[in-house]
C-alpha cells in the first residue's frame, strides 16, 4: 500500500466533536443564572415601593393614579416586570417625583452611602395633615422590609388641628428650631431647641400645640426587624 504523502491532497479523517457523554449533539455552554437581586428593574420597583409606602398610598391608589393595573404595579415592584419608558414617566408623576428620583438606585453599588443635598428630600403628606407643614425624606431605602425613615419636620400653621398618628416601631425627634407642645398618650411635653424625644410609635402621638413657629425638628422612625 502506497504512503500517503503531504501535498498528495489526503485529507486526515474527520473526528467527530466531543460531546458531554460523547454521543449525540454538542453541550451548549452554560452560563451562570442572571442574578436577580442586581436587576435594574427590581432597584426601580424597590424604589417606587418605598415611595409609595413613605405616603401611605395602596396599590390601588398609585395603579389609579398611573392608569395601570394593580397587579401590574405589584409584579413592578418586585421586579418581576420591566416597564417601559411611559410607565415611569406615569408612574414617577403618581408617586409626586420625577422619573430621576424613581430611578435614582438603578445600578447603585451595594453598600454605597446616599447623599441628599439640602431642599432635596422628597417631601411627603403624612396622613391626616394638609397645610403650612413639610415633612422631606432623607433617605430613600432598598430591600423588601422597611428599617428606618429620616425626616425634616417643618411646622408653620399654628391654627392648624394635627390628627393622633400611630405606627410600629420607635420613634425619635430632634428639636432644631421653635417651640412645640407635643403630646404622647396621656402626657404632653415641651420641646426646645436641642431636647430630644423617644417613644413608642404604636400609642397615640403627634404635635399638640405650636408656641412658637417655624418649628423644625429631625424625626427618626426606626422599625423593628425580625430575629433570625
Amino acid at each position: 500500500m502506497a504512503k500517503m504523502t503531504r501535498g498528495s491532497g489526503a485529507r486526515p479523517p474527520h473526528r467527530a466533536p466531543r460531546t458531554a457523554a460523547g454521543r449525540g449533539t454538542l453541550e451548549p455552554a452554560r452560563r451562570p443564572a442572571a442574578d436577580r437581586s442586581d436587576s435594574p428593574a427590581l432597584d426601580l420597583g424597590r424604589t417606587a415601593r418605598r415611595l409609595r409606602e413613605s405616603q401611605n398610598l395602596t396599590l390601588a391608589d398609585v395603579a389609579g393614579r398611573a392608569q395601570i393595573s394593580s397587579a401590574m404595579l405589584s409584579r413592578l415592584e418586585t421586579g418581576r416586570v420591566s416597564p417601559s419608558l411611559e410607565t415611569i414617566v406615569a408612574l414617577s408623576q403618581a408617586l409626586g417625583v420625577t422619573a430621576s428620583i424613581l430611578m435614582q438606585r438603578v445600578g447603585a453599588e451595594d453598600g454605597g452611602a446616599q447623599l441628599i443635598r439640602a431642599g432635596e428630600g422628597l417631601e411627603t403628606v403624612r396622613s391626616g395633615t394638609r397645610r403650612g407643614h413639610t415633612y422631606h425624606l432623607l433617605a430613600a431605602q432598598r430591600g423588601p422590609r422597611k428599617v428606618f425613615e429620616p425626616f425634616l419636620v417643618t411646622l408653620n400653621d399654628r391654627s392648624e388641628v394635627f390628627p393622633g398618628f400611630q405606627h410600629p416601631g420607635v420613634e425619635f425627634i430632634h428639636m432644631l428650631s421653635g417651640i412645640l407642645h407635643y403630646r404622647h398618650g396621656r402626657y404632653s411635653y415641651v420641646l426646645k431647641p436641642g431636647d430630644t424625644l423617644t417613644f413608642r410609635g404604636d400609642v397615640a402621638h403627634g404635635p399638640e400645640r405650636l408656641e412658637k413657629v417655624p418649628i423644625r425638628m429631625l424625626s427618626l422612625i426606626i422599625y423593628a426587624t425580625e430575629e433570625h
